[in-house]
């Protein structure tokens, strides 16, 4: 069984319809306090408010890096709530770095973090896969959706899902895809190509029963992106 995983939290999940919700960061503690034998590192995602900042940004005619850098100080903030919430079994510093991840997780059951930095191209779900190959162990994607489709499931109804897809097709499905700030998709370009290079075991799921599936080593309703 794995003991270490490293887990993308996406801000649609941390806060719903303008609200934080509360009830299912209580969930998610709950299954991290029934695992104390189990290590993790969570980085979350920017949600709808980031995407409200870019969009501003974009009018405004700034660069996609500014807008990027807006989107990753919300991430940030998601993370220092969390941090919170979490208490003595987390860490109290935010990391910027993968070293300083790595060095936190040895004293702390949970790390979260946002972006660590500033990446062309790169959203909180590549930060996250960069770091799942960075500390050799799974990752696993907590999204709004079942799992992976051939298209968006909200907005086309023929959409089909896939439960199991190899690295190297999920990564040809991503790159169809045409990057920007605050993209809102399963995985971005960056994430698909990291776990293809580092061979990562990727999980995405939209419910926190099926995160606690997959670190029991159960069945769970959600997509494996591996071989």
């Amino acid at each position: 069984m794995n003991k270490k995983w490293v887990i993308s939290l996406g801000g649609s999940r941390i806060i719903d319809g303008g609200e934080v919700d509360w009830r299912f960061l209580s969930e998610f503690e709950r299954i991290v306090n029934k695992h104390r034998g189990q290590k993790f590192v969570v980085v979350t995602g920017g949600g709808s408010i980031a995407r409200k900042y870019i969009s501003a940004l974009r009018k405004l005619g700034e660069s996609r890096k500014k807008q990027s850098l807006a989107g990753i100080a919300v991430t940030r903030l998601h993370a220092g709530l969390l941090m919170r919430l979490f208490g003595k079994k987390a860490n109290h510093a935010l990391p910027k770095s993968m070293e300083k991840v790595k060095n936190l997780l040895r004293k702390n059951q949970i790390v979260f973090c946002g972006a660590l930095r500033w990446k062309d191209k790169n959203t909180s779900d590549g930060t996250a896969a960069d770091l799942a190959g960075y500390l050799k162990c799974p990752f696993i994607n907590i999204t709004n959706v079942r799992g992976v489709y051939t298209a968006n499931p909200k907005t086309h109804k023929n959409a089909r899902f896939i439960k199991r897809i190899s690295w190297k097709k999920f990564n040809e499905m991503t790159s169809k895809i045409k990057f920007k700030a605050g993209q809102h998709f399963v995985l971005d370009q960056s994430a698909a190509r990291e776990i293809m290079e580092k061979r990562v075991p990727t999980y995405i799921v939209g419910s926190l029963g099926d995160v606690e599936k997959i670190i029991e080593g159960k069945k769970f309703r959600g997509s494996l992106v591996y071989g």
